[in-house]
């Protein structure tokens, strides 16, 4: 039986910064519809491999393919259009707009719309705009927001605000979304209630997660494979259960055995 070709192909990635080795042949596949949790201690090269795929850093070596397609000669700022969102570690909305333009932004990452025609009202702008409007009224939907779609982004709770971001980066209709540490600062309720909404996400509206997360409970509840990485290497690819149990992932974290840590 014929399969079919992974979503997004990370191939022997390396990346030193002077002659610090950050990443030193990291490979793994994502398959269409997947979660992939990324894991590893502190320093591991999560988030350098993670800006790698998002194109903010360019590796020394290797390549990296999504939709059987190399991305590294592609700028950053030309990711969203064929289908790479992210969110951020550090939150990074549009304080004083409201909830439902900052979601509405995020759409124009693939908008066709541009200047002149803007200024003209040219007839078609109207409805990209309104299709703009429906898709981020859809999101705050889906996200539970619309209580504070007209809102300003500010003032609002560090959960509430990591919704809109993740909602910005839905508004682009990605087929892979990164999400960046999405748990950082949730009580253990709302990372509860963040993990049944990044699988609801993926199931309604058919995207691929590759999640980099330091809330292991998180990860090994919503994710489909787990990779993990120690000092810039992989040491580990599996379902969370294989993870969980590798010596080499126990070593990782714990300094110790799984005899130890029991």
């Amino acid at each position: 039986m014929e399969t079919s070709p992974p979503l997004l192909d990370v191939r022997d990635i390396a990346l030193r910064f002077g002659g610090i080795i950050a990443l030193d042949g990291v490979s793994f596949t994502i398959d269409k519809g997947q979660i992939l949790g990324l894991i590893g201690p502190n320093g591991a090269g999560k988030t350098t491999l993670f800006n790698c795929v998002s194109r903010l850093y360019t590796p020394n070596r290797g390549e990296i393919l999504f939709e059987q397609h190399s991305i590294l000669r592609r700028a950053p700022h030309r990711i969203a259009e064929i289908g790479i969102a992210r969110t951020f570690q550090n939150l990074a909305l549009f304080g004083p707009q409201s909830v439902l333009d900052n979601v509405r932004i995020g759409a124009h990452a693939k908008s066709r719309s541009d200047f002149v025609s803007d200024a003209l009202k040219l007839p078609w702008t109207a409805r990209h705009e309104a299709a703009i409007s429906e898709t981020a009224w859809s999101l705050l939907r889906l996200l539970d927001l619309e209580n504070v779609a007209l809102r300003p982004a500010d003032g609002l709770p560090l959960g509430t605000r990591k919704r809109v971001e993740l909602a910005r980066a839905l508004a682009a209709a990605p087929k892979l979304v990164l999400l960046d540490e999405p748990a950082g600062g949730l009580n253990h309720e709302e990372v509860a209630e963040l993990g049944m909404l990044i699988r609801r996400v993926r199931d309604e509206r058919q995207v691929t997660v590759l999640l980099v997360e330091h809330h292991m409970n998180l990860v090994m509840t919503v994710s489909d494979k787990v990779v993990a990485l120690d000092f810039g290497r992989k040491i580990a690819e599996g379902t969370p259960a294989e993870v969980q149990r590798n010596e080499d992932v126990i070593r990782a974290y714990l300094g110790t055995t799984r005899e130890h840590a029991a």
